[in-house]
Order: structure tokens, then C-alpha cells, then sequence
């Protein structure tokens, strides 16, 4: 496993983690999440990644359970949450980054992932509605208060990200030091174009989402929707309106003739990818198996396999949908 800085930030990240989105407390219960994050520890995965509303919070539970009956150093893994859906319906508990909101919520994550301070907090989604000064300045407080040792964003655009950073250098407070955003070959507007001009500007790391387009990539949907994936889980019928569309299964398709040219799988294909561009500070992987995940993390071996000849076949080949 290899660790890349998280931008200008002394932290190294894992260039492969693991996520719990959809996963935990839906397809992974504590002994099968115990199972796949101790695999993925033995395979050098130092940053696990949750989020408030993953699960109604259910999923910062299992993956704090996760952790305490591992028993791993403290100072040797990363772990992240993020901040804005909300677990309630009050008028300042739901899709808010206000300063009340977020400095109870930050306790409530801490609390059901039986952790001191997270390493890495995000604002999981910009709040229109609420000054983006107060939004920095009570991160940089949580920062401040020894809750959360980084701060960052998630799908937020670039004009907002710069926004909140001129802030914090005007005021002298701790700035966002990274983004989460969806990467992957049908998902690469923000990273490739529009966020070009921050990785060196800012400093700004990235902990991308979603390299396997929520499984399409793998070539699973190529026969329909099958029982037990993501597109098929209550709640995520929009994974089939938008990801899982005729035209993208047939791109899907004419890649297969490049994974077998380099012995891998689909999947691990569009995993080496990702890792391939170097403003990616780690790829997040997300299982619903532990055979998947092992699968998944040999993805890392194939990247210095896809040579400049291949990366040409696989660009025409995207550039048709």
C-alpha cells in the first residue's frame, strides 16, 4: 500500500480506504463489518470514512463497535465523518451547516463512534442558507477544541471552496484542507476541470467517492438489475434512472477487451484508473463482501500497468457517451 499527503496537509492517507456508505447496517452487519475493515486494516488501509447520515447514524455505531473490539493503536488509522443531513426534522437539525447544528452534531458523531476526535470532518454538502463565515468559523472551532483534527468539504463547487477558504485566511482560522467528491470514469467534471486550479492554489487533497459508479463499472448491471446491489436496495432507485442506462452499460462493455489485456477485472480496472491521477489523495472503496473487497484492493497492482496506449483506448472509449 502506498500513502500520498492529503494536499499540503502533513497527514498521509492510504491511497485505497474504505467507506461505509450504504453498507454498514444495510448490507454489513457487525460481524461482516468487522470482517471487511480488518481486512482492509491488514492490507494497509489507514482511513475509514462514515457520515452522520449513513444509516440514520447507525453506521458511525457499527463502525464505533468495529473499532473498539479491534483495539488498533488510535494514532495508526484515520477516521472520518460527515456534517449537514441531520438525524431530525427541527428547523436547525436537518440540511444545515449553522452553527448550532454543527457543533452538537460533531458530539453525537463522536459519541456513536466511541471516539475522542475524528481525523478528518467534512460539511457533506455547501448549506445556501447559512453564511459560509459561520460555517468556517465553527469548523475551525471544532478544529480549535481537539473534536476533529481536519476540515474539509463534500461536493461543494469550487467557487465555494475558495470562498471558504479566503475566510479562513482573512480571520486566521483553520481552512478546509480537502474535498470528497464522486470521481470516476462517467463522474470527472470537478476533479479534472473544475477543481484544476485549487490543488496547487489551496493545497486542497481529495478523498474521492463512488470509482466503480455505485457498481456499474463492475459490469454487474450489464444483464439487468441483480438482487442485492446497490440499484436494487429501497431508496436507490435513482442509481438506476441516472448511472444505469443502456448507453452506459454498452461503454461498459467495450471496456472489458482492456481489462482482460491486463488480467483484471472490470473493477479493478476503473479502481486503477482513479489512482492513476495524482491530485487523488485516496480512492474510497466501499463492499458489501469480504471477497469483494479483497478484489477491490488488488486494484492498486494494475496502475502502473495502464501505459499511455491504453489510457488513448479508454478515453475514445468514454468520449463516445
Amino acid at each position: 500500500m502506498q500513502y500520498k499527503r492529503l494536499g499540503s496537509a502533513g497527514i498521509k492517507v492510504s491511497q485505497l480506504s474504505f467507506g461505509s456508505w450504504v453498507t454498514f447496517a444495510g448490507q454489513l452487519d457487525d460481524s461482516k463489518a468487522i470482517e471487511c475493515m480488518q481486512i482492509a486494516h491488514d492490507a494497509g488501509v489507514n482511513f475509514f470514512d462514515n457520515a452522520e447520515a449513513y444509516a440514520g447514524g447507525e453506521s458511525e455505531n457499527v463502525m464505533g463497535r468495529v473499532l473498539k473490539k479491534c483495539g488498533w493503536r488510535r494514532s495508526s488509522y484515520l477516521v472520518s465523518t460527515k456534517l449537514y443531513w441531520g438525524l431530525h426534522d427541527g428547523p436547525n437539525e436537518k440540511n444545515t451547516l449553522n452553527r448550532k447544528y454543527l457543533m452538537q452534531a460533531i458530539d453525537g458523531s463522536l459519541e456513536r463512534l466511541q471516539l475522542e476526535h475524528v481525523d478528518l470532518l467534512f460539511c457533506h454538502r455547501p448549506d445556501l442558507d447559512t453564511p459560509i463565515e459561520e460555517t468556517v468559523r465553527a469548523m475551525s472551532d471544532i478544529i480549535t477544541q481537539g473534536k476533529a483534527l481536519y476540515w474539509g468539504t463534500s461536493e461543494w463547487s469550487a467557487d465555494q471552496i475558495t470562498q471558504a477558504w479566503k475566510i479562513a485566511e482573512r480571520y486566521n482560522l483553520h481552512k478546509p484542507q480537502m474535498e470528497q467528491p464522486q470521481y470516476n470514469m462517467f463522474c470527472r467534471e470537478k476533479v479534472e476541470r473544475e477543481f484544476a486550479g485549487l490543488y496547487k492554489e489551496l493545497g486542497l487533497g481529495l478523498t474521492t467517492w463512488s470509482p466503480l459508479a455505485s457498481g456499474l463499472l463492475t459490469g454487474k448491471y450489464s444483464s439487468g438489475i441483480p438482487a442485492g446491489s446497490r440499484a436494487s436496495l429501497k431508496g436507490y432507485e435513482w442509481l438506476q434512472e441516472k448511472m444505469v442506462t443502456p448507453e452506459r452499460i454498452a461503454l461498459v462493455t467495450r471496456l472489458e477487451p482492456i481489462a482482460r489485456e491486463l488480467g483484471c477485472t472490470l473493477g479493478q480496472l476503473a479502481i486503477a484508473w482513479c489512482l492513476r491521477n495524482e491530485n487523488v489523495s485516496t480512492v474510497i472503496l466501499g463492499a458489501s463482501n469480504a471477497k469483494q473487497l479483497i478484489e477491490n484492493l488488488a486494484a492498486k497492482e494494475y496502475v502502473s500497468k495502464i501505459n499511455g496506449a491504453l489510457l488513448k483506448e479508454i478515453e475514445a472509449i468514454l468520449a463516445s457517451e
